[in-house]
């Protein structure tokens, strides 16, 4: 078994920079997403809404609609704005995993996140 001992939380590595503004608690947030970390595997996706018949997704930020690592990094992400977000295992799908996407329990995961709106 592998036991990460990274600290919790995520780290955020900017690739684009956005506008600037900010979206608020409760606002409506649109993104595309690749979710990497398909049976541990930080280089092989599990899930994207650029794959075909996906689209962009949206969820109310800071509400605990998603996963931790997004409601606390996409809440700091401006419109426009492209980040990896590296997330350890109690910021993702902790102790149960995602097993209908591969992903297993106390997995590490990284997303690659686009802010396309807020609403």
């Amino acid at each position: 078994n592998l036991v990460s001992d990274r600290n919790m939380g995520f780290t955020k590595t900017i690739l684009r920079q956005g506008n600037g503004v900010l979206p608020r608690r409760g606002q409506q947030v649109t993104v595309h997403c690749t979710g990497f970390g398909k049976n541990r595997d930080l280089n092989v996706p599990f899930w994207s809404t650029k794959d075909p018949g996906q689209q962009p997704f949206s969820f109310q930020v800071g509400m605990g609609q998603v996963i931790k690592g997004w409601d606390e990094s996409v809440i700091g992400m401006s419109i426009g704005e492209v980040a990896r977000i590296h997330c350890s295992p109690d910021y993702g799908y902790g102790s149960g995993g995602f097993p209908a996407w591969g992903i297993m329990p106390n997995s590490e995961l990284i997303f690659e996140i686009e802010v396309l709106k807020y609403s």
